[in-house]
């Protein structure tokens, strides 16, 4: 006779509840905390990049509202490199000096003419190191401006948040401290009001 296996337990209902409730409560506040961490994210970056140009800083300190220092945030400068921005331009030139890069392909009806891919790549590197639209010939030492390319980002500028860490004379790093003052209501209706708590009403107040 073949042995059953043994019915699956149902697990405790008060078990399933506090759980379900755990799920939905840190679900409703991560989307809270997601929307106001991207638009804070936004802020920064907007507002450390007109420091930068105004004043060359590219970083500031991360305190609370008491003034205690919890961290620093950086701004890191994006990336310049030149790019194709006028293709005819560009093909004209390189048909007229170096007609050994540009291809003419013949096909039924049409008549295609390019650059070639590797020498295009050779132009806008040589022009992103220099920082100018401009490409040396290394075999004749000739000096090109190149017509139809243009230094542009090529990468946003962005941003590194760094918390403190723990020292001699702090025994908790940024992140704990944040914690605890979260705890301690000191955050809440600064940087998240939507979750902070109502006022609680003083006894003996006006009726």
């Amino acid at each position: 006779m073949t042995e059953q296996a043994p019915k699956p337990t149902a697990p405790d209902p008060a078990a399933v509840r506090d759980a379900v409730t755990r799920k939905a409560v840190l679900g409703a506040l991560l989307d809270e905390i997601k929307t106001a961490h991207a638009e804070a994210s936004t802020d920064v970056q907007h507002l450390l990049n007109q420091q930068y140009k105004a004043t060359g800083t590219t970083k500031v300190d991360a305190t609370l509202p008491g003034g205690l220092k919890v961290g620093s945030v950086s701004r890191i400068g994006g990336e310049i490199a030149a790019q194709v921005i006028d293709d005819e331009a560009f093909r004209v030139w390189v048909r007229d000096t170096y007609p050994s890069e540009h291809v003419v392909e013949v096909i039924p009806a049409q008549v295609i003419t390019r650059v070639q891919p590797a020498f295009t790549a050779k132009v806008l590197a040589e022009a992103t190191a220099a920082g100018t639209a401009h490409y040396a010939d290394s075999t004749t030492g000739e000096a090109h401006e190149v017509p139809g390319i243009a230094l542009k980002p090529h990468r946003a500028a962005t941003h590194r948040m760094t918390y403190t860490r723990r020292s001699t004379k702090s025994p908790v790093d940024g992140r704990e401290l944040v914690a605890q003052a979260w705890r301690e209501g000191a955050l809440a209706a600064h940087v998240l009001p939507a979750l902070a708590p109502a006022p609680v009403a003083q006894a003996g107040g006006e009726q």
